[in-house]
């Protein structure tokens, strides 16, 4: 009997250990689908600026002129003010002046009107009328109208949705409507609604800085440095090559002597 009861104490002790032991794994989620992740959805506000902005860490592969850690997407005076020293880096091609082109008749012009003349659709429905043509913006510098596109200011919103080159090429676009380099520039829309193609943006320029190591010599020289940046993926090293020829080279499991 007393055996017994014993057995019986010892089934319930051990029953209270696996769910005292189980119950914190009820907070967890052992299956998914995925519903929950991070992620920036449409138009989701950025930071207190109330700004669209690109995924987290995602930067240009060409770097960016101004990120985020070292300009704020605030839309106020003196951080755009900030930014008026910056330096244009796109040359006013005929390429640059077509790209600037689409992205200002799909972004732009709705206000600004299709020659930056400040009579586009908007205005007859009570948005402030801002010519671009002529006016103040004929006195700012490309820095500040690349800010103004970038955070936005007062009655305009941000625009950073256009990718940063693509940004340039808009300021171009704009010195070309006010008879800078590239005056007599085509304006209006590309092409009629509904059509794509070359109407629309292009893929896109955001991407990782850096490639994935894949070599062995690349993931070493990692481990021994974190900061230095890994060579191209696509070409082998010495190391790599003579590793390779020596393996090649010996003999394996099964081959006959």
């Amino acid at each position: 009997m007393n055996v017994r009861h014993a057995a019986r104490a010892t089934s319930g002790l051990r029953s209270a250990v696996l769910v005292l032991a189980l119950a914190p794994l009820g907070a967890c989620e052992w299956f998914t689908d995925f519903k929950r992740q991070p992620s920036v959805v449409t138009w989701e506000p950025l930071d207190s600026a109330g700004v669209r902005g690109n995924p987290q860490s995602s930067v240009p592969i060409t770097g960016s002129i101004a990120p985020g850690f070292a300009v704020s997407y605030s839309n106020s005076p003196t951080t755009i003010d900030s930014m008026a020293g910056l330096r244009n880096p796109t040359a006013p091609d005929s390429a640059s002046l077509a790209n600037g082109r689409k992205y200002y008749v799909i972004n732009c012009a709705v206000c600004h009107g299709v020659a930056g003349a400040g009579d586009g659709t908007a205005t007859k429905y009570g948005v402030f009328q801002f010519p671009l043509a002529t006016g103040p913006a004929r006195g700012r510098t490309d820095g500040y109208i690349f800010g103004m596109i970038r955070n936005g200011r007062n009655n305009m919103p941000s625009y950073n949705r256009i990718e940063e080159m693509d940004r340039w090429d808009v300021v171009n676009y704009v010195r070309a409507l006010q008879g800078g380099p590239g005056a007599g520039v085509p304006t209006g829309p590309l092409a009629v609604p509904g059509f794509t193609g070359p109407a629309l943006p292009g893929a896109t320029t955001m991407g990782p800085t850096r490639p994935v190591p894949h070599t062995a010599a690349q993931m070493q020289s990692l481990s021994g440095a974190r900061d230095s940046v890994p060579r191209d993926t696509t070409t082998r090293t010495g190391a790599d090559t003579a590793r390779g020829a020596a393996r090649a080279a010996a003999p394996r499991q099964g081959d006959r002597e």
